[in-house]
């Protein structure tokens, strides 16, 4: 894989040619969640944690306090998987998109952004005029790529694809799923309810309703898709709402 081989993560675009180096050598290297957008860190890089990157498909940077390469995650595990690089206007920055395993901060938190304390997943708000309450991120952004390969296996149509054989089924196929899944989730729910009333442990009942509400999700999509129906028309009506 090297800078300038439009099949890396990479690309073209960011031909080690067209980086601007710093007087030290350096280039501010920003670090993106490629799942939410998040900006996870700031670092630096120089010629060779660039090639390292390109090389490994794993971030690596010019650490300045040690005075040498750096892959992150080396010692804490927590290695940010390149999923794209890009230069800015001037050539003077690079913008790392990536899938983080782990936290991104030293702190245990996800982001070096968050505050001192905060959990991972936490954001804090934008400015405003009155403070606003922590939020965390669920990454509903990922089911872009749960959408992108539904519609794929629509298009393409590959053989032994479940997603293909609920479609090819017609409107009753993937409906009578989201049907039965939807009893699931209830069922489910409420299995969870008891428990909780009756102070049990909850672990394997929360996961089991998350298996159910992912398989109820996913039914909901590959019906969206049998219909023509792209979720963003789903959104749209959500967003009318909630402004009413």
């Amino acid at each position: 894989m090297s800078a300038s081989d439009p099949t890396s993560p990479a690309g073209p675009a960011t031909d080690v040619n067209r980086v601007r180096w710093g007087p030290d050598g350096l280039v501010p290297v920003v670090v993106q969640d490629a799942a939410d957008g998040r900006i996870l860190m700031l670092a630096h890089a120089n010629v060779e944690a660039l090639a390292a990157t390109l090389a490994t498909g794993e971030v690596h940077f010019f650490s300045r306090s040690r005075g040498r390469l750096w892959r992150k995650g080396e010692t804490s595990g927590n290695v940010l998987r390149l999923r794209g690089l890009a230069l800015d206007c001037d050539g003077d920055a690079l913008l790392a998109t990536v899938e983080p395993v782990g936290p991104a901060c030293h702190r245990g938190t996800r982001s070096c952004f968050d505050p001192d304390g905060a959990p991972p997943g936490r954001l804090l708000p934008a400015a405003s005029a009155s403070p606003q309450p922590f939020r965390a991120v669920q990454g509903f952004d990922w089911l872009e790529t749960l959408w992108a390969t539904i519609a794929d296996r629509a298009a393409s149509r590959p053989a032994g694809s479940y997603t293909v054989r609920l479609l090819s089924s017609g409107v009753d196929g993937p409906a009578r799923k989201v049907a039965e899944e939807a009893t699931e989730v209830l069922m489910a729910a409420k299995d969870d309810a008891v428990a909780e009333a009756a102070g049990l442990d909850r672990t394997a009942l929360r996961a089991a309703l998350a298996g159910e509400a992912a398989d109820l999700l996913y039914h909901a999509l590959v019906l969206l898709a049998e219909r023509g129906l792209p979720p963003s028309a789903v959104i749209d009506r959500l967003r009318q709402r909630h402004r009413g």
